[in-house]
């Protein structure tokens, strides 16, 4: 079983810095930087060298000085000198956008599941690319498709009509239900994946634009580390550019979305109906009851628990106990509530007296 840790989306082409510029319509502001090579695309939290990002502030233009190139508006330019060939535009998110789709257009919708090699004929029932790699024990059911350079760990089972498409790597002694999908996906030992599931589809990632809402490519991957349980129909997106992660031995119930970006860490408990919005961050041991739902960028704290049906805006510290909409700690979600309930029968108490 292969160890490597794939690429799954790689650039169509080498870009300009220059050409960047014509792309997006931006302006390089050195044009002796216009031959620079941009391999492909990093975010600024964690920027790839020969990459291009994209900075909102002036103080992001440092922490991106390994980049081969950055987006970024006029104002971003204060006293910044030398470093990445620097694109200006207005909107650097849509540019980034921009460039995104122009380099990896086959980000834009789903992948296609082939078998460039032809398929084994040792699986009756199920088409198993030539190319794959199934180690010994291992079981797929008919109808199951497994693509080229797939790399399944022994014992693992494979559910009928399962689809695995090219390059995702899954563990030892797994289950993967009965027509599940997984794209872009890298699963750890022993995980469980229920009938239905959808693994390291796009994520929800679109910017305003001239014909309306445009496309984010979704160049990230999905990392579902060792022991981890995924209830029927829950949907896992992959990350935007950096990977959405679930951690070892957490457990997910039915029905359960999780965006793109989104951290998950270790043996939490997450329950059905629960949204989790892009780029959500959740620390270990946490348990969210049904229903909840988190805003964008909210970082959970280890250990915290959210009751059922809340709604959370905000960051959790360690430890804590929220309820409510918009949620809160959960004495000041009872104090609320009692205050709210004496309000109610004082205004019922004198039309009764009547």
């Amino acid at each position: 079983m292969s160890t490597s840790s794939p690429q799954f989306l790689k650039p169509s082409e080498t870009l300009s810095a220059g050409s960047a510029a014509d792309v997006c319509g931006g302006r390089l502001v050195d044009e002796a930087q216009a031959d620079t090579v941009i391999d492909g695309l990093s975010s600024a939290a964690d920027p790839r060298a020969g990459s291009l990002v994209f900075v909102q502030r002036a103080g992001d233009l440092q922490r991106a000085s390994v980049a081969a190139a950055v987006l970024c508006r006029e104002d971003a330019l204060e006293g910044s000198a030398g470093g990445p060939a620097r694109i200006i535009v207005d909107n650097p998110q849509a540019a980034f956008a921009a460039i995104g789709r122009h380099l990896y257009p086959q980000a834009l919708g789903p992948a296609a599941v082939t078998a460039s090699g032809g398929f084994r004929p040792d699986y009756p029932g199920a088409r198993v690319s030539k190319l794959a790699v199934l180690e010994e024990g291992v079981t797929v059911e008919p109808g199951a498709v497994i693509g080229d350079h797939v790399a399944i760990g022994r014992n693992s089972v494979i559910g009928a009509n399962a689809v695995i498409a090219d390059h995702c790597q899954i563990g030892r002694d797994c289950r993967i239900g009965a027509s599940a999908s997984l794209q872009y996906a890298l699963l750890g030992n022993g995980v469980i994946l229920h009938g239905g599931v959808r693994i390291g589809q796009d994520g929800f990632g679109y910017v305003p634009g001239a014909a309306g809402l445009e496309k984010m490519p979704q160049l990230g991957r999905v990392i579902v580390q060792d022991r981890v349980e995924i209830g029927a129909n829950t949907t896992v997106d992959r990350g935007t550019i950096d990977d959405t992660v679930i951690g070892e031995g957490t457990k997910i119930d039915n029905l359960v979305q999780v965006a793109h970006n989104v951290v998950i860490g270790r043996n939490c408990a997450i329950a059905g109906h629960v949204g989790l919005s892009g780029s959500v961050t959740i620390g270990d041991g946490c348990m969210l009851g049904g229903r909840v739902g988190v805003a964008d960028h909210v970082r959970i704290g280890s250990g915290v628990q959210i009751a059922a049906s809340s709604g959370v805006m905000n960051d959790i510290p360690d430890g804590q106990r929220w309820a409510g909409t918009p949620a809160m700690p959960l004495k000041d979600f009872f104090r609320q509530t009692a205050k709210l309930r004496k309000l109610a029968l004082a205004d019922k108490k004198p039309q009764q007296d009547k």
